[in-house]
């Protein structure tokens, strides 16, 4: 048995003093050379550190944390960007309750956020005791024997300290990969996540599509890493298309986004990927269902590095089992290079895409139900600029093709490019600029069974003629700090777009306040207007309206709320926000009145308001959690006609607890519970006749719950395995769309994870 001594111990640095510029941080700039430059103090830890080694934990481990320092020293925030459990949460724990020496400039105390380490070394067992000296033969001294020389303690390298002045936008809400993994229903993926943010409404339980504050999921902007993707998601209830290994955050912007964001009239959603490390490292998982992996290294003495990383779905051998009629499949792939040219210039390459197919087999011949594809390929060269600031400068090119039933093969070729420049204007003033265009050709193949004279296939030529399809954009916006508590980031965009021989354009004002009441109340403010051309109510690739001669549609976004920084590592943030929807082609939640196939882009007005609330404690700790509410109201106007959304859910709830058990042992649960749509239609897409439209009759509530265990065997300095259980809908419950029964949609997952 393995003794620990009294006090295990760990031992923490905070090494370093070099400023960060970023294309996500703002910075202080130098001033102008005849002014003197502004001294700049790092933040200090007042004390030393005492942080336990944690039990159950096996060998050593270096843990990474993020830490936002307040301007009266406190620590306000604290993330773990890197390490181990039970290492990671053990750390930042402790570090919440400790206090540094604030960061100055020219004596002025300013919040700063710094990355700070902890190194655990695991308690070794006690020297075996040495012989007692024989005795010295009378009238001699015994040998004096010299101490013991300490061992000399291996002192890790200095790390980079960021001080980072720029507060997250009002409207975001973020979600890390680490936190994310530990959440049950999930299966480790940071998008599927996104479901249990505050103003999220599901279309179907299970079902990666949702409203975000009333817009339909055809009018959400999906990026990663600044390049537009139509989807995240596979087919079905399936994962993400990039491989949660080199997933770093998924931000979610309600409203009210920054004015590089464009395009589209309802929510964004924005990943980033990890940044590049020129160590060998990978990670890789084998489900029920797919298997993926991750591997990236460095090369040219860490002047480069190379990412591969896909997933490859086997669900049509499992499937074949149950549905012999039925197949399903799902693959998708990344790679990434980048090579650092100079200190300030580094270029990089990335390339990635899905692929998803379901079909039936019928007689021994295979028709295609749903079938979808999507490449991209992005080169990108970024600047450091010499007074401080960034340049990036990128091009990607991209293929996206669909097929519904035996309609068409409908397929788009696209080219864009950007520009984005960050540009510190003084010590309280950064500017943000940019330009991007995107050319997309769409073109639609006939299938062989296509009758050029049946109603359907003219429809479908109509509505997918051979275009191409220009956007040309220009943002800029200003993140302002007005004195210590104030920060203000007004911006504009426009856009100019021409499909089809038609054109339009669009002006775009943004602007967002963040103003801290105290260093833990904070009050949020977020404003914008936001436009995009006729879409369809879910993205689909290679398949886009694009007929303008009704105009754009058009939002406007609104919200304000409270943030409280709480005891014990909790965050608590409560929204009210108000959108209102104009010239929307919301088919799919308008509850639509009769049209013939000649008219399939019916406008309507909209509107959504509500209250979110979402209280939250990092899931990765001991005991970790989160509650997220929305009550809300989405109504749609035909006319003299108000009614409520098809998918109006006047409560959304989502908690979740999280536990470590001990002995690398973690247990988690998670209750979904939402009230039912309106029955505005039946099952034929006619409209329900009743004697009060605006409050209908509706289907039944909704709730299941998911649950999560996994064990963890930690297998030396880097390397780990664990074998984890999910399940979610564990309740096999049934949801009720428009009166009729779905599902149960519940999907069961044992699978091994690992990494080194």
């Amino acid at each position: 048995m393995r003794r620990r001594p009294r006090r295990p111990t760990s031992w923490a640095i905070a090494l370093g003093a070099s400023l960060a510029a970023s294309t996500a941080h703002a910075q202080p700039a130098p001033p102008p050379a005849s002014a003197p430059a502004p001294v700049v103090v790092l933040p200090r830890l007042d004390g030393s550190p005492d942080v336990p080694y944690p039990e159950e934990a096996e060998g050593d481990e270096r843990v990474i944390l993020l830490i936002t320092v307040g301007k009266d020293g406190a620590v306000t925030r604290v993330e773990a960007e890197s390490g181990r459990e039970p290492f990671a949460s053990t750390a930042a724990g402790v570090a919440t309750a400790w206090r540094f020496h604030p960061a100055t400039r020219d004596g002025a105390p300013f919040a700063a956020r710094i990355k700070f380490a902890v190194t655990f070394v695991a308690p070794r067992p006690p020297p075996a005791a040495d012989p007692p000296p024989a005795a010295s033969p009378p009238g001699k001294a015994a040998p004096s024997v010299p101490p013991p020389k300490a061992a000399d303690t291996p002192r890790p390298a200095a790390i980079e300290v960021v001080v980072r002045e720029e507060k997250p936008p009002p409207s975001v809400t973020s979600l890390a990969r680490a936190e994310v993994r530990q959440l049950p229903g999930a299966f480790g993926d940071p998008f599927r996540a996104i479901e249990i943010l505050p103003g999220v409404t599901p279309v179907v339980s299970g079902l990666p599509y949702f409203y975000v504050r009333g817009a339909p999921p055809g009018n959400v902007g999906y990026f990663l890493d600044g390049v537009r993707v139509p989807y995240l998601f596979h087919v079905a209830v399936g994962p993400s298309i990039v491989n949660p290994a080199m997933v770093d955050r998924v931000d979610l912007y309600s409203g009210g986004y920054p004015a590089r964001y464009g395009r589209f009239a309802g929510a964004i959603v924005a990943a980033s990927t990890t940044a590049p490390r020129d160590d060998l490292h990978g990670e890789g998982n084998l489900r029920v269902f797919d298997a993926g992996a991750m591997v990236e290294t460095g090369f040219d003495g860490g002047r480069g590095t190379a990412m591969v990383g896909g997933r490859y779905s086997y669900t049509g051998a499992l499937l074949s089992l149950i549905s012999p009629g039925l197949k399903l499949d799902y693959r998708d792939y990344q790679a990434r290079v980048t090579y650092d040219l100079t200190p300030r210039d580094r270029i990089g390459f990335f390339a990635f895409g899905a692929y998803d197919l379901l079909s039936q087999v019928q007689n021994g011949i295979e028709s295609i139900v749903f079938g979808s594809e999507f490449y991209r390929f992005d080169l990108r060269y970024d600047h450091r600029l010499d007074e401080g600031g960034t340049l990036r400068l990128g091009a990607t090119l991209g293929f996206d093709q669909t097929r519904v039933g035996e309609q068409r093969n409908a397929r788009d070729t696209s080219f864009a490019t950007r520009l984005e420049i960050e540009k510190p204007l003084g010590a309280d003033a950064t500017v943000r600029s940019g330009l991007d265009a995107q050319f997309d050709g769409y073109k639609a193949d006939a299938t062989k069974w296509a009758d050029p004279d049946d109603p359907g296939t003219k429809a479908f030529d109509a509505l997918f003629p051979p275009r191409t399809d220009v956007a040309f954009g220009a943002w800029a916006d200003v993140v302002w700090q007005w004195g210590p508590r104030v920060q203000v980031v007004p911006g504009v965009r426009a856009d100019l777009y021409r499909s089809a021989g038609a054109s339009a354009g669009s002006i775009d004002p943004r602007l967002a306040v963040r103003v801290d009441v105290t260093e833990k109340v904070h009050l949020l403010h977020a404003f914008g207007v936001a436009h995009q051309t006729p879409s369809f109510v879910l993205p689909l690739p290679g398949m886009a309206v694009g007929d303008l001669k009704n105009g754009l549609q058009t939002s406007l976004q609104e919200s304000a709320g409270v943030e409280l920084d709480l005891p014990w590592g909790t965050t608590a943030t409560v929204t009210g926000f108000d959108d209102v929807f104009l010239d929307m082609t919301d088919t799919l939640g308008a509850g639509t009145p009769p049209r013939d196939v000649a008219s399939r882009e019916p406008r309507a007005l909209g509107n959504a308001y509500g209250l979110e609330v979402y209280l939250r404690k990092r899931l990765t700790s001991k005991l970790g959690g989160f509650v997220s509410y929305t009550l809300s109201r989405s109504t749609r106007r035909f006319g003299r006609d108000v009614f409520p959304s098809a998918f109006d859910r006047t409560h959304v709830l989502n908690t979740a607890l999280a536990y470590d058990l001990g002995r690398n042992w973690r247990a988690g649960a998670r209750f979904t519970l939402y009230t039912g749509a309106p029955t505005t239609t039946n099952t034929d897409g006619s409209r329900v006749v009743n004697a009060d439209p605006a409050h209908p009759e509706r289907d039944p509530a909704f709730y299941r719950v998911d649950l999560r265990v996994e064990k963890r065997w930690n297998l030396g300095k880097s390397r780990w395995l664990s074998f984890v259980v999910e399940m979610m809908n564990a309740t096999l419950n049934t949801e009720t769309i428009r009166g009729q029964a779905v599902g149960p949609i519940s999907i069961p997952s044992l699978g091994l994870e690992g990494g080194f």
